[in-house]
């Protein structure tokens, strides 16, 4: 089985009202969030071999706190196509991997990343409490785990199992 971890970026500023969406930074929040989740990440086994991750300064920001508390080097791919991208343009991006990637990390944004996951997850055999928090909300560096089929292009609607939803709130408390 193949893994898939979607991962919102950290919490951005809204500070510079002239700045363009895509580059605006992130927050002294999410400087502090990224890499609690970075070590969450280690800790819990989800460290990639393959990072998918929009070309935003938030999510590339939010990329360069975790990198150093996974203590491994995954291959990074920045896409102008995941920024702000629906959940079909993502999936898109997970399927063209190689099948000789065992696990990704997609960081990306809402609302597109809350909706692959809950189209992704099968209902009968997902973590249920998991999913049905992420059906209330999908907070900023919050992540959600997923084994899926054995080829990265037979990933659908519906046919993983999520393990695990995390926000950096549950890992404070």
């Amino acid at each position: 089985m193949k893994r898939l971890t979607l991962l919102r970026h950290a919490k951005s500023s809204w500070s510079d009202q002239v700045q363009r969406d895509f580059d605006r930074p992130l927050n002294k929040r999410g400087q502090e969030a990224a890499p609690i989740m970075g070590a969450f990440i280690a800790k819990h086994g989800l460290v990639p071999d393959r990072i998918l991750c929009s070309s935003a300064v938030r999510t590339r920001e939010t990329l360069d706190l975790i990198l150093p508390r996974l203590r491994s080097e995954p291959v990074v791919e920045y896409r102008d196509d995941l920024y702000l991208a629906d959940p079909r343009a993502m999936l898109s991006a997970v399927r063209d991997a190689e099948d000789s990637t065992a696990h990704i990390l997609m960081i990306a944004h809402n609302p597109g990343l809350e909706m692959l996951a809950q189209r992704l997850a099968d209902m009968e055999r997902s973590d249920v409490r998991a999913l049905a928090r992420i059906g209330e909300k999908f907070p900023t560096a919050s992540i959600a785990a997923f084994k899926g089929p054995d080829s990265w292009r037979d990933f659908d609607n519906g046919n993983c199992i999520l393990e695990l939803f995390a926000t950096p709130k549950d890992i404070a408390e």
